[in-house]
């Protein structure tokens, strides 16, 4: 089978490392012959983050091999497409450009029609509001890893929505064993972008960076204002050896519609480690931790005080957590679990 497989990003963007290429080589080993093109590339994602200037030309070119290829799409059996073929043209090219007779799977692992449907924009938000609906309705299936998003592929009268979780490559990840000797590492991992949600315990954990027995972590961030924290950039290669470093990893989100489609990745991460989490219970979240056997849940500022303050007098407890978190991830959110469910739905759509 031959497949077209478009992602908005290059390997450098998480979504489309994790959603999309990370199964790729299992595909080829199916005998699928996979051409990629990824709209966004490299340079686009580090002029996002201040390291380099917008590439307009790059961009230019690549929205136009991209329309290319979609002109000529009848060569291909599937296109696999994430969010979206051209971000911010209108519904009626993108439709013009992906009907035809060849399938289309399209695959979300964000809330990412809040983009436009709750843009600032009035003018984007009255013509891009429904966009992503009409995406969803005119593919084969739609793939997302939560139900916030599946209601929305429902919604929008899509033929077939199936749920696949954001997953790791386990043999990656090694398990890490507490020390009590250690300082107590508090750590979080993201993006310049994402930072923001560490807000919501901002003051928590400049209490906790007094004590001289604590650490705070933080991987990928880039310029965030929390004195006294370690600040580390991220790096494919290195990043899940940062990750082992932490005594406990967490997630706090906000409660709005845009974090209701989060697919908490992070804190799969973090238990694939063997590491214990602390998470807002928002949506996705609150189906990977089970509540006081693989990590907390917590809802108030109170709540993460005491869960930090437990996990970090009690290394056994560290012990456990991460151990049963482990078992999370290696029952539900590995690659070997979910690459034969992803073969199945890219084939359902040409049966």
């Amino acid at each position: 089978m031959k497949v077209l497989v478009l992602t908005r990003y290059s390997r450098l963007g998480a979504s489309s490392r994790y959603r999309m290429f990370q199964y790729l080589p299992l595909l080829k080993k199916n005998c699928w012959q996979i051409e990629v093109h990824c709209l966004l590339g490299d340079n686009y994602i580090n002029a996002l983050y201040g390291k380099t200037s917008f590439p307009y030309l790059e961009l230019i070119k690549s929205y136009l091999e991209r329309i290319w290829l979609l002109l000529r799409k009848e060569k291909y059996d599937l296109i696999w497409l994430q969010q979206e073929a051209l971000p911010w043209i209108p519904s009626f090219v993108e439709k013009f450009l992906l009907s035809g007779k060849i399938p289309i799977v399209v695959d979300y692992d964000d809330a990412f029609f809040h983009r436009y449907d709750q843009h600032k924009n009035l003018f984007i938000k009255f013509f891009l509001r429904k966009k992503i609906n009409r995406i969803m309705e005119i593919s084969s299936a739609v793939v997302v890893c939560n139900n916030y998003l599946a209601q929305r592929a429902k919604d929008s009268k899509a033929k077939s929505v199936e749920l696949l979780p954001t997953v790791v490559d386990l043999d990656l990840y090694k398990i890490k064993t507490p020390n009590a000797k250690e300082i107590f590492t508090i750590g979080w991992v993201g993006s310049p972008h994402t930072a923001k949600y560490l807000d919501a315990i901002k003051p928590i954990l400049t209490e906790l960076i007094k004590d001289e027995n604590v650490k705070v972590s933080i991987l990928g961030s880039g310029k965030y204002d929390l004195p006294g924290a370690q600040f580390i950039d991220w790096n494919e290669e290195t990043e899940i050896e940062n990750i082992r470093t932490f005594d406990v990893g967490i997630m706090p989100l906000d409660n709005t519609s845009w974090e209701r489609g989060k697919c908490g990745f992070k804190l799969i991460q973090y238990m694939a480690c063997g590491i214990p989490v602390i998470a807002s219970p928002i949506e996705i979240n609150a189906k990977i931790v089970n509540h006081r056997v693989n990590g907390f849940l917590a809802e108030t500022p109170d709540g993460w005080k005491e869960y930090f303050k437990l996990l970090k007098d009690n290394v056994k407890l560290r012990e456990e957590m991460g151990l049963q978190g482990r078992k999370t991830v290696e029952a539900s959110y590995t690659l070997e679990v979910n690459t034969p469910k992803l073969i199945n739905i890219l084939k359902s759509v040409l049966r």
